[in-house]
């Protein structure tokens, strides 16, 4: 029987990335998961070969793109996108015992998750200091050694997991919160026929009319846009590239060819993957 794959995700154990892998991977004994405290981690671990594959979280419905995902696999990272999958994100208040909301003086979280729940917690928990984790699991973790009067927001799953208490469920404001995670590896994937390809383009110069003209190229040639977004090039104030998804694969002749135009326009195209879509079909 061969090694078991080892999959790289954001821990520790109980966080929504590891809900995710385990909603993809359809057999889980046949993988070895092994958590890392930062996407960074996560992101360098496949570079450095520890891992085969990693999964991070790079985009949430409610509060966009993570941005140290995406910067990482831009600037840091040759690693590539292989595989995405999204989940519905339920967030709970978490205790070491069931206590009134007055007696909460401190909520630990990631800084995404606490945002996330701004509403309840700008209603309910006024008072309460926000304490800043790496992850919703390690804020659950960190309660272990706390006092009775700090609360986390984590996972139903990390509360099991580390014996502790639910002090208020589904506490998240918007109620069709979902999160996008990717799977990193290092090769394209080949096509499915549902496919989508994520790329940077580095501009020369930033002049009147950039935007328009790597955007045209696929209008002219009907290739759809999923998600357009700019970040800083990590250079002087103004300057940007542009980090686009757009339905199909690399090896789709209008795909490449466009590509190929905007080589010849731009400073550089980073591809960082050409992927099977996640389809809700394809869920367990």
């Amino acid at each position: 029987m061969g090694a078991k794959k080892k999959i790289a995700y954001l821990g520790p154990p109980g966080t929504f990335t590891e809900e995710a892998l385990d909603k993809f991977i359809k057999d889980i004994s046949q993988i070895k998961k092994i958590s890392y405290p930062t996407v960074v981690e996560v992101i360098k671990s496949v570079d450095r070969g520890e891992a085969d594959e990693g999964l991070v979280p790079i985009e949430n419905s409610i509060e966009g793109s993570v941005n140290i995902t995406q910067d990482i696999l831009t600037f840091e990272s040759e690693a590539k996108i292989i595989g995405e999958v999204t989940i519905p994100v339920k967030h709970s208040l978490i205790g070491r015992k069931k206590i009134g909301l007055e007696n909460i003086k401190k909520v630990i979280s990631h800084p995404h998750a606490t945002a996330q729940c701004r509403k309840f917690l700008s209603t309910n928990l006024r008072e309460a200091e926000i304490i800043a984790a790496n992850s919703t699991a390690e804020a659950v973790k960190i309660l272990k050694k706390e006092n009775n009067d700090i609360a986390a927001i984590g996972t139903k799953i990390a509360a099991k997991i580390y014996k502790l208490e639910i002090i208020e469920s589904d506490i998240e404001d918007n109620k069709d919160n979902k999160t996008r995670f990717v799977f990193i590896g290092n090769r394209i994937q080949p096509k499915t026929g549902e496919d989508k390809t994520s790329i940077v383009c580095f501009l020369k110069e930033d002049r009147p009319g950039s935007l328009y003209n790597i955007l045209k190229e696929f209008a002219q040639r009907n290739i759809n846009l999923t998600r357009l977004e700019s970040r800083p090039a990590k250079k002087d104030l103004g300057d940007y590239v542009f980090m686009i998804d757009l339905d199909g694969h690399l090896h789709d002749k209008n795909i490449f060819e466009a590509i190929e135009v905007l080589r010849k326009s731009v400073y550089m195209v980073k591809i960082l993957g050409s992927y099977p879509k996640w389809i809700e079909s394809n869920k367990k």
